[in-house]
C-alpha cells in the first residue's frame, strides 16, 4: 500500500490504521508496543503519570518473549496437526 504514493500524509494514515485496529483488538505485540508506547511518551511530554523509556523497556522484554515463545509454539503446533493428518491419511 505505501509504495503507490509519495505523500507523508497517506503514507501515516496507511501505518497508522492497521497499527490501531490491531490493538484494538487487544493483541499485545512487540512491534505495535514499538510504536504506541514511544507515541505515546512523545505525546505526553512529561505529564504525570505518562509512559517512560524505561516502562517501554519493561514492557518490550515480556511481551517480545511471549511473542517468540507464543507464536513458534502455536505455529509448530499448528503445523504438526495439519502434516501429521495428512501423512497418516497418506499412508
Amino acid at each position: 500500500m505505501m509504495r503507490r504514493t509519495t505523500r507523508s500524509l497517506c503514507v501515516s494514515t496507511t501505518i497508522v490504521f492497521p497499527i490501531s485496529a490491531f490493538v484494538a483488538a487487544g493483541f499485545e505485540h512487540c512491534v505495535a508496543n514499538m510504536y504506541f508506547i514511544p507515541l505515546g511518551i512523545l505525546l505526553s511530554a512529561g505529564a504525570p503519570g505518562s509512559p517512560s523509556w524505561g516502562g517501554l523497556a519493561a514492557n518490550l522484554v515480556p511481551v517480545t518473549l511471549g511473542n517468540i515463545a507464543g507464536g513458534s509454539l502455536m505455529v509448530a503446533a499448528v503445523y504438526y496437526l495439519i502434516y501429521n493428518r495428512a501423512l497418516k491419511g497418506a499412508s
